[in-house]
């Protein structure tokens, strides 16, 4: 039997709840993403012919690809333990909070990638290739480029980059709903589960006419 008591707030100020919840919770991953993301080292040089230069120093290239995944990587683990603790909101189990998790999942990838690029650009000056202090005497001069959120610029990238942490939430969620016996999920409001008669055996068949 589905002893869930009935919620205290609507469905729909609950979904609301959990979106701004993801959505705070992902500016904080984006700070967080600022402080821990590894910075790109590199250099400006300037070349015999009189070109200027910019390459990053050594390994430092990986870290494009590291700064950029760990974003993906925070957001994911947010929207994948928010899906867990909102199955445990009995009440208002369905697809209703399914799709505010998506949604909030996207809006808090958003939210990080803000807040974390804003407080890399703050931390770490713009590359000026153009206006570096080199000349023919002192050909190199050393830099540090802030971490990417994204692993490219191209739109198709930076919309998956969003909409992975949401898929990932409704699956999470989606899996959850499906290994439960109910049909009501737990929820409310509560279903009476059908009474299903006993099958039919030979036993019970009536005799047959002589």
């Amino acid at each position: 039997m589905n002893e869930v008591a009935p919620p205290r707030i609507s469905r729909r100020r609950a979904a609301a709840t959990v979106i701004v919840g993801l959505t705070a919770a992902g500016a904080l991953t984006g700070a967080l993403w600022a402080w821990i993301a590894p910075p790109i080292h590199g250099v400006i040089a300037l070349t015999k012919s009189g070109d200027r230069v910019h390459a990053a120093l050594g390994s430092e290239t990986d870290n494009f690809f590291i700064a950029a995944f760990l974003v993906v990587g925070l957001v994911v683990v947010l929207a994948v333990v928010t899906a867990v603790l909102t199955w445990q909101w009995r009440p208002h189990r369905g697809p209703v909070m399914c799709a505010a998790l998506s949604i909030g999942s996207a809006l808090a990838f958003g939210a990080a990638a803000g807040v974390g690029a804003l407080i890399v650009r703050s931390r770490y000056d713009v590359i000026d290739i153009a206006g570096a202090p080199i000349s023919s005497d002192d050909r190199v001069v050393y830099v540090t480029e802030a971490p990417p959120v994204f692993f490219a610029h191209s739109g198709w990238v930076i919309a998956a980059s969003v909409l992975f942490p949401a898929a990932l939430a409704a699956l999470v969620y989606a899996l959850v709903a499906v290994s439960t016996a109910r049909d009501d999920l737990g929820g409310w409001p509560p279903e009476e589960e059908p009474v299903l008669r006993p099958p039919v055996t030979m036993d019970d068949a009536l005799p047959s006419a002589p």
